[in-house]
């Protein structure tokens, strides 16, 4: 397997010093080229999980193996995007895909490899432009772009799109699906959405909350494109609310019984 999980467990410590479970247990193998999301609610430690796969977290016990070599740092084996574009204000489009390729190459090959990407993110005519001109999609258009320019074996997006407009998600799942499909890259991908994890995904993995554990790994055989494939996406949508009911039931009643106290 191209992504080895076993047997994770992460702990924090608590404002009084006392260690609470964020992650409990996790095992997941994932394949070379799969396209896997991580789904759940708020607090079951999905964007934990992606950033331990990314090195940015430790462990508490257990490890995770990227293509044969434990993880224990950031590699450039392993590209991130996360929510909010992090991207440069004061470097343009050109100059932001480029960043990470400035100690890996010569600028002539680094600007040759950065144009490829450009045009794969259907971001060539913006090439010169600033971050302050471009809307929340191209922005974020421009990390996948920076994240790809590495050429990672493996692509980490925490909710990538979570913070834009319900017509520009629907656009850049377009996008991000003919990537995949050109690059055959190893995808993992963290989202709330059910209806954007069916729209993309080889398999789905439904986490638990509190601490966050496996409830389900969900394969997905639904033909692509997704979209002319609408009666099984609803019912493989209400497969997993009906999984999810009782997490979420379970998040609500915190957040209530918190308020209450407060």
């Amino acid at each position: 397997m191209f992504i080895q999980i076993k047997d994770l467990n992460k702990q924090y410590l608590n404002k009084e010093n006392l260690p609470v479970d964020v992650l409990k247990d996790i095992d997941l193998d994932i394949g070379k080229g799969e396209f896997v999301s991580i789904l759940g609610p708020s607090g079951c430690g999905k964007s934990t999980l992606l950033s331990m796969v990314a090195g940015l977290v430790q462990a508490t016990s257990g490890e995770i193996i990227v293509d044969n070599k434990k993880v224990t740092k950031p590699g450039k084996d392993r590209g991130m995007v996360f929510q909010q574009a992090a991207i440069f204000p004061w470097m343009n489009v050109l100059e932001n895909v480029m960043f990470p390729l400035r100690k890996e190459m010569s600028k002539k090959e680094a600007k040759l490899r950065v144009k490829e990407h450009l045009k794969m993110v259907q971001l060539s005519n913006y090439a010169s432009h600033y971050p302050h001109e471009l809307s929340g999609g191209m922005q974020q258009r421009v990390a996948i772009a920076r994240a790809l320019a590495m050429d990672p074996g493996v692509l980490l997006m925490d909710e990538p799109f979570g913070a834009l407009d319900e017509q520009t998600r629907t656009r850049l799942h377009d996008q991000l699906e003919q990537i995949w499909i050109e690059t055959k890259k190893t995808i993992l991908f963290v989202t709330h959405s059910i209806s954007e994890s069916i729209k993309l995904s080889d398999r789905i993995i439904v986490m638990g909350t509190r601490p966050g554990t496996v409830l389900a790994d969900i394969h997905v055989d639904l033909p692509r494109p997704r979209g002319e494939h609408k009666e099984g996406m609803l019912k493989l949508e209400e497969r997993i609310m009906g999984l999810l009911k009782k997490e979420i039931d379970k998040v609500v009643d915190e957040e209530l019984a918190y308020e209450t106290s407060n």
